[in-house]
């Protein structure tokens, strides 16, 4: 099984830390997580002032409020790093975790034109992977392929819609890609995710599988973004395309909500603006020499940012531990794996990295959601050790 290696320099954004970057670690010490500040000093446990990541982000500024906090030195990030992959981890030292914790994780579907298409092909190809080409084809010749330029909701798309019902091409991913209301889906429980360096989930009952490589926006519980991340909202394709009704089965499963590396704050430096321009690359390596890469631009979403957050957060929805909002991707790999015609699926062993230099990258290693490490810390668990650590 081809392991993975972490540094400074394959996990930081662009800038190194100059950004307003917080984390998580596990500190086996303490035999719990802790809040931290991530500096080119080191790496500082800043949980006597925030003992949860939700707190942080609470903060009116969290980016100042991070810069400003004192903390416990807990060494290099690169030693940090190096401890991070399960397979040599020195289990004494601390390793980096997801970094957001009890906050809600949710997640917006069809966001993306070309997403939007891939979810018709799944639904109509009731998750055959074989009937997905020929289905590629006739949908693209009689929709197009580009639906950037058209505004969800809007009198243009409304009336698209009418075409399409009468045709027999309406579909419930359309209605969400096209209509006036988001896909907003709860992703995974607060706690379970998992972050850079673990091993990621996929339920073995799939065969058509893939990667979703996104932005990740960061909400306060007032519904304001205070910053980002980036996230692989793992998928399982066959299960999604058999019913909508199975979402739940194809999204959540164990390890299968990656977060990370860090989340940068807004700052001077780093606006909401910086995401909305945002090129997300995914890259798939895998044990049987087979190598994928795409990417995945902001610039295209259908859907601002801000509106995706006030469909999740409002009047209508509270979040009070604030929430994490996987944004949606437009890429979705098709490359031909296996044989012509098959598409793409994953084996269990491939390395995925997901980047972006304002927010660095994030890598996984796929296995069986049956061996990946257990979700066994959960809220009551971290509870139970910020009151045994004196930190609530």
């Amino acid at each position: 099984m081809t392991a993975i290696t972490l540094t400074p320099a394959n996990t930081l954004p662009e800038d190194g830390y100059s950004g307003a970057l917080a984390g998580r670690v596990f500190r086996p010490d303490v035999e719990g997580p802790s809040v931290v500040a991530i500096r080119a000093e080191g790496v500082f446990d800043i949980s006597a002032h925030f003992p949860t990541m939700s707190e942080l982000c609470e903060q009116t500024d969290p980016a100042a409020a991070l810069h400003a906090a004192k903390g416990e030195h807990l060494g290099s990030l690169e030693a940090i790093l190096a401890n991070t992959p399960p397979d040599n981890r020195d289990a004494r030292k601390p390793w980096l975790i997801a970094p957001n914790d009890v906050q809600a994780i949710k997640a917006a579907g069809v966001t993306f034109a070309v997403s939007m298409l891939e979810r018709v092909i799944e639904e109509k190809a009731r998750g055959d992977f074989q009937a997905a080409a020929k289905l590629r084809t006739d949908i693209t010749a009689l929709i197009g392929d580009d639906l950037s330029k058209l505004k969800p909701g809007s009198p243009e798309a409304m009336q698209l819609k009418e075409v399409l019902i009468a045709q027999g091409a309406w579909s419930q991913y359309l209605e969400v890609g096209i209509g006036p209301d988001a896909e907003i889906f709860t992703k995974a429980p607060p706690m379970s995710a998992v972050g850079t360096g673990a091993d990621a989930g996929l339920h073995p009952m799939s065969t058509w599988n893939n990667p979703e490589p996104e932005v990740v926006i960061v909400v306060a519980s007032t519904g304001k973004i205070i910053g980002g991340m980036l996230g692989n909202d793992v998928n399982l394709r066959d299960v999604e395309g058999r019913s909508g009704l199975l979402l739940g089965k194809a999204k959540d499963n164990n390890a299968s909500a990656v977060t990370g590396p860090f989340i940068r704050f807004f700052d001077g430096h780093f606006t909401l603006d910086d995401l909305r321009q945002a090129v997300v690359t995914l890259r798939v390596e895998g044990p049987d020499g087979f190598s994928l890469e795409g990417s995945s631009s902001l610039v295209k979403i259908s859907r601002d940012l801000a509106d995706l957050s006030a469909q999740m957060l409002g009047k209508h929805h509270q979040y009070p531990d604030g929430a994490i909002l996987y944004t949606g991707t437009m890429y979705s790999p098709i490359k031909d794996r296996d044989a012509p015609g098959k598409g793409f699926t994953h084996k269990m062993g491939d390395i995925v990295t997901v980047s972006t230099p304002k927010l660095g990258a994030i890598v996984s290693r796929m296995q069986s959601a049956y061996d990946c490490p257990p979700w066994t810390f959960g809220t009551s668990q971290l509870i139970r050790n910020l009151a045994k650590r004196g930190l609530i």
